[in-house]
C-alpha cells in the first residue's frame, strides 16, 4: 500500500503540472461548452438545464483526454520499470490480458466519446449536429462492450460473479452479453452525472480509492498500480473542477472512466460490489433511463425532472450542495460495497 500511496503522489504532481498548460491548449483549440442550448442523453432539450446552467457555456471541455494520456504513459513507464528490476508483480489473471482489456477500454471508449464531443462542438452547421445520434452512441457502446467481454471471456475464462450472501454466480457464454450492459450502463452513467462541477470527479475519487482496497485485497499488481495512477489524475483534476469549474471530464473522459470502472468490476468479480460503490453514478442513469422510456414509449414524463441532480437544483438546492451531500452518500455507499466485497 505504500507503494500504491507513492505512485498516486507522483500521478498528482505530473498531471498538476500538466493540466494548467493543457486548459490553455483547450482554450486556443476553441474546445469549450458551445454557446447554445445544451442536449440530455437521448438528444432533446432541455430547458431547465440550460436555465440553470447557462454560466457553464465557454468553459473547456476535454479533461479526459489529458487523464487517459497521463494515466496510460505513466502506467507503461511504470510497469516497464518494475519489471526491469524484477519487482514482484502479481496478477489473478495472465498479465499481459489483463493490462490488454484495461487499457483497451480506456482507450476505445475514450475515442467515441472524443469523437462525440469534436462532432457537438464543431458542428456541421448545414445539419445543426449536436454530436453523434444516442442510438449511434449506444450501438458504439454495446459493440465495444461486447468485444471486451468476449476477450474476458474467451481469453481470460472469465463467467463468474461473485453475489453477497449467496456466493458465486457462474453465467457461462452470457458473461460477454451481461459484460456489454454493464458496461453500456456504467459508461453512460458516469457522463449523466457528469454535469455539475465536481460531481462525477468527486464520485470517481471515492469509487477509485474504494478499488483500489479492493484490489490490494486480492494482491492484483497490474489493476491497483492502474488505478493509483488515475486516481492521481482525478484528484488534480478535481481541484480544476470543482465549484466554479475550470475543466470538465467532456464525453471524451466520461465515458472512458465509466466503462473502464465496470470492466474492472468484472475482473475482480465482484461487479455487485462495485454497483454499490458506485450507486450515485446508477441512481443519475436509472432517473434518465426512466424518464426516457416514459417519453418515448408512454408520451409522458414518469418522473418531475431528470436526472437526480438536476431535479436536486428545480427544488432550489444550491449546487455545491448537491454537489458535497452527494460525495457524502458516496462515501457510506463505497463502505457499504467493500462491506458486501468482503463477505
Amino acid at each position: 500500500m505504500t507503494t500504491l500511496l507513492g505512485f498516486l503522489l507522483f500521478s498528482f504532481t505530473i498531471n498538476a503540472a500538466l493540466i494548467v498548460p493543457f486548459i490553455d491548449l483547450l482554450y486556443r483549440l476553441r474546445f469549450q461548452r458551445p454557446h447554445r442550448q445544451s442536449s440530455d442523453f437521448m438528444g432533446s432539450v432541455n430547458s431547465i438545464f440550460n436555465r440553470l446552467h447557462h454560466k457553464k457555456a465557454g468553459t473547456p471541455v476535454g479533461g479526459g483526454l489529458l487523464l487517459i494520456i497521463s494515466t496510460i504513459v505513466l502506467f507503461t513507464i511504470v510497469i516497464s520499470l518494475l519489471r526491469l528490476i524484477g519487482a514482484d508483480m502479481t496478477s489473478v489473471y495472465p498479465f499481459r490480458a489483463e493490462v490488454n482489456t484495461i487499457i483497451a477500454t480506456f482507450i476505445l471508449f475514450g475515442l467515441l466519446g472524443l469523437y462525440d464531443d469534436v462532432v457537438k462542438f464543431f458542428p456541421d452547421k448545414a445539419k445543426g449536429d449536436v454530436g453523434i445520434s444516442w442510438r449511434a452512441k449506444l450501438i458504439g457502446q454495446l459493440v465495444l462492450g461486447s468485444a471486451i467481454g468476449w476477450y474476458m471471456h474467451q481469453t481470460m475464462g472469465i463467467s463468474i460473479i461473485n453475489v453477497p450472501f449467496f456466493g458465486v454466480l457462474n453465467l457461462g457464454w452470457t458473461f460477454i452479453p451481461f459484460s456489454a450492459l454493464i458496461i453500456t450502463v456504467f459508461s453512460n452513467a458516469v457522463n449523466i452525472t457528469d454535469g455539475l462541477d465536481g460531481l462525477a470527479g468527486g464520485l470517481l475519487m471515492i469509487t477509485l480509492f474504494a478499488l483500489i482496497v479492493l484490489g490490494a485485497s486480492i494482491i492484483d499488481t497490474p489493476t491497483t498500480l492502474f488505478l493509483a495512477l488515475w486516481l492521481g489524475g482525478i484528484i488534480a483534476f478535481l481541484y480544476f473542477n470543482t465549484y466554479p469549474a475550470r475543466l470538465f471530464f467532456g464525453d471524451v473522459g466520461a465515458l472512458s472512466f465509466g466503462a473502464t470502472l465496470a470492466v474492472i468490476g468484472l475482473l475482480y468479480g465482484k461487479i455487485i460490489a462495485v454497483m454499490i460503490i458506485g450507486g450515485i453514478f446508477l441512481l443519475e442513469f436509472a432517473t434518465s433511463a426512466v424518464q426516457m422510456f416514459g417519453k418515448r414509449y408512454l408520451g409522458r414524463r414518469l418522473l418531475p425532472l431528470s436526472p437526480f441532480h438536476l431535479y436536486l437544483q428545480s427544488l432550489g438546492w444550491e449546487e455545491p450542495k448537491v454537489v458535497s451531500r452527494a460525495w457524502l452518500a458516496g462515501i457510506v455507499l463505497a463502505l457499504f460495497g467493500l462491506w458486501l466485497a468482503f463477505l
